[in-house]
């Protein structure tokens, strides 16, 4: 039964995961001298006041992480008629997405200190569609769970 609720909530984590690969997670604007940084999935980029970029370096394994979170969402997706296994599948990304949101935060910590800034920068939609991930999650891992008990409050009336 591929039409479900739970199905919904774990096609808007892998859409989360999309949206984190492809835009921002954090910028922080130095005011003083006009420079950037920009965090993407893929890339960190120092950007200079006029707009070109200074440096760039790359934040694979970020990407890499919010593909197989998505990945993982989509092949829990279609492990409908073993529920357990989608809940073991949904649990296992939820320790995924905390690893990936700890990974964001940590990076960006590490530029603000290597920059000696006492501001944080902002997050930008990437990060927050991880956040919204993880309660799209959470939420199908509670309707997978009434699914089971229905199930089993059925067995038992026979």
């Amino acid at each position: 039964m591929i039409q479900r609720v739970q199905t919904i909530f774990l096609f808007l984590v892998a859409v989360a995961m999309g949206l984190t690969i492809s835009m921002d997670l954090w910028v922080q604007e130095i005011a003083a001298s006009g420079e950037s940084y920009s965090l993407s999935a893929l890339f960190m980029n120092h950007t200079s006041a006029s707009g070109e970029i200074i440096s760039s370096d790359s934040t694979w394994y970020i990407a890499a992480l919010a593909a197989f979170v998505g990945f993982l969402a989509i092949i829990s997706i279609f492990q409908y008629r073993n529920r357990g296994r989608q809940m073991m599948f949904n649990m296992v990304n939820s320790l995924l997405m905390v690893g990936l949101v700890a990974l964001v935060f940590l990076t960006t910590k590490g530029i603000n200190s290597d920059l000696g800034l006492t501001e944080s920068g902002s997050y930008k939609v990437g990060f927050w569609a991880i956040l919204a991930a993880m309660v799209c999650n959470m939420l199908a891992n509670r309707f997978i769970r009434k699914d089971e008990a229905l199930v089993r409050s059925v067995d038992r009336i026979r």
